[in-house]
C-alpha cells in the first residue's frame, strides 16, 4: 500500500476536482465518497482518488487554505504531445507562473495553476524512463530558504529513502537562490518519488494546510514513531495533522481509518468522527472502541 499520500483541501470543489484530474490520466478513478458530519467546517465531503496508479486524497473543509505554488504535482510525459494535451487542459481557467516553452532541463516545459489554484509542472522526458508519472514537489521560501537539503536529510531518515545524486545548485549571482542552496534534487520516501528545491527569501505563499502528506500506519507504534520525529509545531497538533520544523503539513494516520470511514453505518462513522475531532495525536484503541461502540 501507498505509505505517503498527498491530501488536498478544498473548499467545496473536491468531487468536481477528482472528477477532473482523473479525466486526465489512464488508470485513473475516484473513490468512494465519504461524508464527515458535524466537523468544525460542518459536514466534510472526504474525495479519495486515483491518478495514473498513484492515491490521492481530498476533502471538502471550507476556505480556510488555498493552493500556493510551495507544494507542486511535476507530471513526467514521454511526449511534447502529451505536455501540450495536459497544458490545455490544466490552464484553462488557470494561470501559467512559468510558460511552455524549451528549456535547459526539458524540450517541453512549463508550470500551471490550474482552476482550483494546484500547481503543476509539466515536463518532456523524451526516453527517460520512470516508474512514477506524478511527483509531488516542495520549494522551500522564505524563512526556510536554504533548507531543502537538510530537510531531504531528515525525511530520509525517518521513512528511509534516500536523496539521488546529483544535487543540482544555484551558482554564483543565479537567481532566485542563494549560492550552493538546492537549485533541484529528487529523493525518495518510503518507495516514492519526491523533488526539491530552494526557491528564494522574497515571496508572499509558503506551506501550508492546502497540501499535507498522509501517511498511512498499521499500528499505534507506528503512528508514535512518525508523530514524535515529525511533529515541530504543537499549536498545529489537531486530528491527526502536525507541522515539521520547515512548516510542512502532515497527517498521521492508522490505515484503519479507511475501513472506519467507509462503513455504510452513519452512526458508526459518526461516533469515529467524534472520537477524532478530540484528538491530537490518534489514539488508535480509542477510535476502535469508538468504532465498535464500546
Amino acid at each position: 500500500m501507498q505509505k505517503i499520500t498527498p491530501h488536498l483541501w478544498f473548499d467545496t470543489q473536491a468531487r468536481e476536482a477528482a472528477d477532473f484530474y482523473t479525466s486526465l490520466f489512464e488508470q485513473s478513478e475516484v473513490g468512494q465518497v465519504t461524508t464527515l458530519r458535524d466537523t468544525p467546517s460542518g459536514d466534510a465531503d472526504v474525495v479519495p482518488f486515483v491518478l495514473a496508479g498513484q492515491r490521492f486524497m481530498s476533502i471538502n473543509a471550507g476556505p480556510l487554505f488555498k493552493f500556493n505554488p510551495s507544494i507542486s504535482f511535476t507530471i513526467l510525459c514521454a511526449s511534447t504531445d502529451e505536455v501540450d494535451r495536459l497544458w490545455k487542459e490544466l490552464s484553462e481557467g488557470g494561470f501559467a507562473m512559468m510558460p511552455l516553452d524549451s528549456y535547459p532541463w526539458s524540450q517541453r516545459y512549463g508550470w500551471v495553476a490550474d482552476r482550483f489554484g494546484l500547481s503543476w509542472q509539466l515536463m518532456h522526458v523524451g526516453d527517460q524512463p520512470f516508474t512514477q508519472k506524478i511527483v509531488p514537489s516542495l520549494m522551500f521560501v522564505g524563512d526556510v530558504c536554504g533548507k531543502a537539503e537538510e530537510a531531504m536529510g531528515l525525511y530520509t531518515s525517518v521513512f528511509g529513502g534516500s536523496v539521488d545524486d546529483p544535487i543540482v545548485r544555484f551558482g554564483p549571482d543565479e537567481q532566485p537562490g542563494e549560492e550552493g542552496t538546492v537549485k533541484y534534487a529528487s529523493f525518495t520516501l518510503s518507495g516514492a518519488k519526491f523533488s526539491a528545491m530552494d526557491g528564494g527569501r522574497v515571496h508572499d505563499f509558503g506551506f501550508n494546510e492546502a497540501v499535507s502528506l498522509m501517511v498511512s500506519c498499521d499500528t499505534q507504534e507506528e503512528i508514535d514513531f512518525f508523530w514524535d520525529r515529525l511533529s515541530a509545531v504543537p499549536e498545529a497538533e489537531q486530528c491527526g495533522w502536525l507541522k515539521d520544523r520547515y512548516g510542512v503539513s502532515w497527517q498521521v494516520v492508522p490505515a484503519a481509518m479507511d475501513r472506519m470511514m467507509q462503513e455504510s453505518d452513519e452512526a458508526t462513522r459518526a461516533r469515529v468522527t467524534q472520537a477524532f475531532l478530540t484528538m491530537k495525536k490518534f489514539d488508535l484503541a480509542k477510535l476502535e472502541e469508538a468504532y465498535a461502540g464500546v
